[in-house]
């Protein structure tokens, strides 16, 4: 497997996978990511949202990003994590995806359920996801489809697989199956959770040793407005071997990007207004308190508005961007822009 940077797509033959970011372009370390963290799961938020664990992610330097809960792309997924593994000049991280059935993960123990080999959390039944109590913090109270199975766990912090050092484990053969069936990259979610965690310099080795002061959210953190989301990154794609069609697929993947682009500036541009007007309405001090309150009610709701219509906007430009790889690794060429306008419609 080529040594690739963080959030790469990952692309193969026979797999369904959505545009994912690679926040920089660096090389890979030869350091070995630190040990994980110990730390407490936050109560699951709501039914659908399975567990992915926290880990180190590098931009040339480490950085932690928090496990946190998130809804399942679509009944049946479960979350494969991501991991670390010695290729032989630095480590390389293997990127975690959405599949049928939960593969290789370098036989990490990262608990509350991936303790090195598939996933004791939780099962899907009839549609619906069940919780395994014993290693998972879930209100019964809210959620009634739980059970209660005590598994072992091993409390093993070692993060990376190989090396000096490193977990000594190998995929099995139905984890390579898992890996050859679909699958789907991490969600707009796990990607604006996981730029968010880039963003914050506490998070980084440097600054906590080893200790970041977030380990855990009960959910992920979303951008709120798509000055806040990660840059739009070109697709992964094997070259054709003809320098033509890779000079024509190339500028159609420029072309797409610009327009993504332009799309995320215009939606912007509009929210930017929207907070002006607001400012402008609680400029002049509140007459009642209940007046006080309604400004607020209405402030709040315009920034749940805005995360929503960046959440979807970058939903679609993932899509639009995964449609033209597919379209161009097929031969099929791609117009540029399936999936992708449409950022400033609510």
């Amino acid at each position: 497997m080529r040594i690739r940077v963080i959030w790469s797509l990952l692309l193969f033959a026979g797999t369904v996978f959505l545009a994912t970011p690679s926040f920089a372009q660096v090389g890979a370390p030869t350091v070995a990511p630190p040990e994980l963290p110990a730390y407490e799961q936050p109560v699951c938020p709501g039914d659908g949202y399975i567990w992915t664990p926290g880990y180190w992610a590098w931009d040339g330097e480490y950085y932690w990003v928090p496990g946190t809960w998130v809804m399942a792309p679509e009944a049946g997924y479960l979350w494969t994590p991501g991991y670390w593994g010695w290729g032989g000049a630095g480590f390389m991280f293997n990127e975690g995806y959405w599949g049928m059935s939960v593969g290789f993960y370098g036989g990490i123990d990262y608990g509350f359920g991936y303790f090195g080999n598939g996933y004791e959390g939780g099962r899907w039944e009839s549609g619906h996801f069940f919780y395994n109590t014993a290693v998972n913090r879930v209100d019964a109270n809210a959620i009634h489809n739980v059970y209660n199975t005590r598994v072992n766990e091993r409390g093993n912090r070692v993060s990376y697989n190989g090396g000096n050092g490193g977990i000594n484990a190998r995929a099995t053969s139905a984890e390579e199956a898992a890996a050859r069936g679909r699958r789907i990259g991490p969600t707009s979610a796990q990607t604006q959770h996981a730029w968010s965690a880039h963003n914050n310099p506490q998070q980084r080795l440097s600054a906590n040793h080893g200790a970041p002061p977030v380990t855990a959210t009960a959910r992920p953190n979303m951008a709120a407005h798509p000055k806040d989301l990660p840059p739009i990154q070109r697709p992964a794609g094997a070259k054709t071997g003809n320098a033509k069609l890779d000079e024509k697929n190339q500028k159609q993947q420029d072309k797409l990007i610009a327009q993504q682009n332009q799309d995320r500036q215009k939606l912007q541009q509009k929210q930017d207004k929207e907070h002006q007007q607001m400012a402008k309405q609680t400029a002049n001090r509140a007459r009642t308190q209940q007046e006080g309150q309604l400004r607020g009610q209405q402030t709040q709701q315009m920034e749940q508005r805005h995360q929503q219509q960046t959440g979807q906007m970058q939903q679609r430009q993932m899509q639009g961007m995964q449609q033209m790889s597919q379209r161009q690794q097929s031969g099929g060429g791609g117009r540029g822009g399936g999936g992708a306008r449409g950022g400033g419609r609510r």
